[in-house]
């Protein structure tokens, strides 16, 4: 196998640019004070038709999987997978309209696991508006490095997942085909996404190898990397090692799915010192909102996973100012102004 990921990894593809190597000076690593971005200068009466056209909100987090009639007919769940709550794509369109979301990153479900059929139908069909996330196959005889290209270049995916917890027993994400998948992702120009649901201290140590020995390869911590306020040693460490992950370039943080990290009701409250800790170690261009829909509909409501952020973030004055970035220029700098044209 070693002989055939080697090959793999030496053909040439054509690749995405990302756009985090070449952020603003001002936006390096930071306190609060520095971070700020200048506002936007108003007209002072009339019509000012120099100013830039609405922020737009991208959701960073989410998912759809088929109805039920849907994978009856044509897109099946993978057994054992059965979503228990509706996620199609005609009930997120519509939760997006009412709480003025204007497009979103789609991350491949477990439902449907290695089959990206649905997604991918739904991202031909709504191609101004969606972008996907695939979900990487560690598979031990290497085909998961095949499929990732297949669908970054033929099904036009713009990231990967890593699920951790679907490499097999005993092995790591620094594994061979870990590193052949992650290596793969960086020479295609895609972020790969870390899904750490059992603790960032379980698996900080193969990220940071993976971003030490491929640094051009971005990545995406998701849902704060599980990391809730701590409240006990263990939990302040697994905090600590979060903000020490701001030292590589390349690795940004989504601000997802705040209902699994708060613990406290609507709207989430306790998340504003984390949220400004990471803002000022990482930078607002390296933050991102999400929502994790459907998910987050029997907490909160999806407008509601919107209006938390906003409310979190009004606990620190000073992260008023950033909340462009954190509700959409981030992912829209990321991944090349994508929903410019929705």
């Amino acid at each position: 196998m070693a002989v055939r990921l080697k090959h793999l990894l030496s053909v040439p593809v054509p690749r995405y640019q990302l756009n985090y190597s070449q952020r603003p000076a001002s936006f390096a690593k930071k306190s609060h004070s520095q971070s700020r971005l200048p506002a936007t200068k108003m007209a002072a009466s009339g019509i000012d038709r120099t100013a830039p056209s609405p922020a737009k909100v991208i959701d960073s987090h989410l998912h759809v999987w088929a109805s039920p009639q849907e994978a009856a007919d044509k897109y099946p769940y993978f057994p054992g997978q059965e979503p228990t709550l509706p996620g199609n794509a005609d009930f997120l369109l519509e939760c997006m309209e009412e709480a003025g979301v204007d497009g979103a990153l789609i991350v491949q479900p477990i439902n449907h696991k290695f089959d990206h059929s649905l997604v991918t139908s739904v991202l031909k069909k709504y191609p101004t508006k969606f972008v996907g996330c695939c979900l990487a196959n560690p598979a031990e005889d290497g085909s998961g490095v095949k499929q990732l290209e297949h669908l970054v270049l033929k099904d036009g995916y713009r990231a990967v997942r890593f699920n951790p917890y679907l490499w097999p027993s005993g092995q790591q994400m620094t594994n061979e085909v870990g590193k052949a998948i992650f290596s793969r992702a960086g020479e295609l120009g895609v972020p790969v996404g870390f899904m750490c649901m059992k603790g960032l201290s379980l698996h900080v140590s193969e990220i940071e190898k993976l971003c030490t020995e491929f640094p051009s390869t971005v990545v995406l911590l998701d849902h704060l990397a599980f990391c809730k306020p701590p409240l006990n040693d263990d939990e302040s460490l697994a905090f600590s090692e979060l903000l020490k992950l701001s030292r590589f370039p390349q690795v940004y943080v989504k601000f997802s799915a705040v209902f699994r990290v708060s613990r406290m009701p609507f709207p989430y409250q306790d998340l504003s010192h984390p949220l400004s800790q990471v803002v000022s170690s990482f930078g607002a261009n390296r933050v991102m909102w999400g929502s994790d829909f459907p998910f987050v509909v029997p907490q909160c409501g999806y407008k509601g996973a919107k209006d938390a952020v906003t409310h979190i973030a009004n606990q620190v004055p000073l992260l008023s100012s950033e909340m462009e970035w954190i509700m959409g220029k981030t992912v829209m700098q990321l991944f090349q102004g994508q929903w410019l044209q929705s």
